[in-house]
C-alpha cells in the first residue's frame, strides 16, 4: 500500500515536469534572474510562507561578478516586457534577485534550511532533433541563454518542497526556509546569501544538485565530497593601440600579453597535495588586422582540491599574468569575480538518507558520490557546520546525454521526483527523530 508520500508524489509529478519546462524557456544569467524570481515567488503566493526579496535576501556588496548596469537595465525591461509588475521589480533592481521562502509553524522544533539555485548560463542552446527541449518545444526562448546545468530542475524541485511542506504546515514543528539563490555560476551568490543570517541558526541544511553521474534515474548520492575550490578572475591588460605597417614600435601589444600569458597559465605545475586546475575560458582583444591591440580582456577560473591548493594556484596565476604585462609593457588590472570554497557533506546523512527512504520503492539510495568540481553551496554548508547543525549535498543523477555546461545538456525528468522525494523523505525522518512531527499525514 501507497504511504502518503507515495501519494504526494504522483499528485506533484506533472507540476514538477511543467514547472522546469516553463524555466528552461525562459533562463536567465546570475544576478538577472528577474523573471524567474518573479513567477516562482508566484507559485508560493497563499501558502503560508513569508517572502523576502532583495537586500533582505543578500548583502548587496558581498554579491561578485555582478552584470554591467547597461546589461541589468535591458534584462529589468526584458522583465517588464514580460510582464513582471514595475514594483515587484522595484525590489530587485540592479541584480538583486532570488528570495528566500520561510514557513514558520510557531511549534517549538527544528530549523530546516533548504538551497536551490535558480540561473543558467550563456549557452546557446542546440536546436536538433534528437535534442529533447527542442522535440518536444520547451527549448530555449532567450537568445544566448541556456539552463544546461540542471538549475531548471532545482527550481521545481524547490516549488514541490514548498508545495508539501504547505499541504502538511499543520502536522508540523520548527521552521522551513527555503533559498532561491541568484547566480551559482561563478561561485558568485550564495556568499551574499550566507552573510545575511540566513544559515546562522540552522540545524538541518540540504541541497542537492541534478545529473552529475550518468546513472540510472532513481539513484541518489545521500552525501557528496570533494567539492574543489575556485576563484574566478577576469584579467585585463591596457596596452597602446598604433598602425601595425608605419610604427609598430610605438604600440604596446596587449594581445600579445594575453597570449603569452594564456600559454603560461595552462603551464603552472600541479600541486602533489591533491587535485588543481587552471582555465581560460575566453581572451577578447584587438580592433582590427592592421592595428596593435590596444586591450585584452581574459576570463580565468582556478580550482583546487583545498582552499590552500586553490591559493596556489591563484598565487601562480596572477604571477604569471604579471610578468606577461611587464613582458609586453602593458597595464594589467585585475577583478575578483566569483569564489567557491571546498567542504565536505556531513558524512552521517549517509546513514540519515538511508533510513530515511527505505520505505520508497523508487529510489535506489547510494551513501556517496564524487561531485568532482567546484559549488558555491559551501559557503552555506560551511556556515552551518560550524554552528553546530548538519549539512549535505546530495546527487540526483541521470542518464546524460551530453555533458554539463553543454549546448544540448538534458537530463530525465524522473530525476526531479527523485530528488524531492529524498528531500522530503529526509525531512520527515529528521522531524520524527527530532520529536518534531505531531502526525504522519493520511
Amino acid at each position: 500500500m501507497a504511504d502518503a508520500i507515495e501519494r504526494f508524489m504522483e499528485e506533484i509529478e506533472p507540476l514538477l515536469i511543467e514547472q522546469r519546462r516553463k524555466r528552461h524557456q525562459y533562463p536567465e544569467i546570475g544576478f538577472a534572474e528577474y523573471v524567474t524570481t518573479y513567477e516562482l515567488s508566484e507559485q508560493l503566493a497563499g501558502k503560508g510562507f513569508e517572502i523576502f526579496y532583495g537586500t533582505d535576501l543578500l548583502t548587496s556588496d558581498e554579491r561578485m561578478g555582478v552584470p554591467d548596469a547597461q546589461f541589468l537595465e535591458q534584462q529589468e525591461q526584458r522583465a517588464l516586457d514580460y510582464g513582471v509588475p514595475p514594483d515587484f521589480l522595484e525590489q530587485m533592481k540592479g541584480g538583486h534577485t532570488g528570495f528566500a521562502a520561510v514557513l514558520d509553524t510557531g511549534k517549538k522544533g527544528p530549523n530546516f534550511a533548504y538551497r536551490f539555485d535558480i540561473d543558467a548560463l550563456p549557452i546557446e542552446e542546440e536546436d536538433t532533433p534528437g535534442h529533447v527541449p527542442a522535440k518536444q518545444a520547451f527549448r530555449s526562448r532567450v537568445p544566448g541563454m541556456m539552463h544546461a546545468c540542471g538549475h531548471d530542475g532545482h527550481a521545481a524541485i524547490g516549488v514541490g518542497l514548498a508545495q508539501y511542506l504547505a499541504k502538511e504546515k499543520g502536522h508540523l514543528r520548527g521552521k522551513y526556509t527555503i533559498l532561491f539563490q541568484p547566480a551559482e555560476e561563478g561561485g558568485r551568490g550564495a556568499k551574499a546569501v550566507v552573510d545575511k543570517g540566513w544559515l546562522d541558526d540552522a540545524d538541518y541544511f540540504l541541497s542537492g544538485h541534478v545529473g552529475i553521474h550518468d546513472l540510472p534515474s532513481g539513484t541518489v548520492a545521500a552525501s557528496t565530497s570533494k567539492f574543489l575550490a575556485s576563484s574566478k578572475i577576469n584579467a585585463k591588460f591596457n596596452g597602446k593601440s598604433a598602425h601595425s605597417g608605419l610604427e609598430p614600435n610605438t604600440g604596446r601589444n596587449a594581445l600579445l600579453a594575453a597570449a603569452s600569458a594564456t600559454l603560461h597559465l595552462h603551464g603552472i605545475s600541479r600541486h602533489k597535495d591533491g587535485a588543481t586546475r587552471v582555465n581560460v575560458g575566453t581572451l577578447h582583444a584587438g580592433s582590427g588586422r592592421n592595428i596593435i591591440a590596444d586591450q585584452a580582456l581574459m576570463e580565468i577560473e582556478t580550482r583546487g582540491e583545498t582552499n590552500k591548493l586553490d591559493e596556489y594556484m591563484q598565487e601562480n596565476a596572477l604571477r604569471i599574468l604579471q610578468a606577461s604585462a611587464a613582458m609586453f609593457d602593458v597595464e594589467l588590472e585585475i577583478e575578483h569575480m566569483g569564489k567557491a570554497i571546498s567542504a565536505d557533506a556531513d558524512p552521517r546523512f549517509a546513514e540519515i538518507v538511508e533510513r530515511a527512504c527505505e520505505a520508497s520503492t523508487d529510489l535506489a539510495i547510494v551513501p556517496y558520490l564524487p561531485i568532482g568540481a567546484s559549488e558555491d553551496v559551501t559557503y552555506m554548508m560551511e556556515r552551518v557546520r560550524e554552528r553546530g547543525g548538519k549539512a549535505t549535498f546530495m546527487i540526483f543523477a541521470s542518464p546524460l546525454p551530453a555533458g554539463h555546461h553543454h549546448p544540448r545538456f538534458d537530463y530525465e525528468e524522473q530525476a526531479l521526483s527523485a530528488g524531492l522525494e529524498t528531500l522530503i523523505r529526509t525531512t520527515d525522518y529528521l522531524l520524527k527523530e527530532d520529536g518534531g512531527r505531531e502526525e504522519l499525514a493520511g
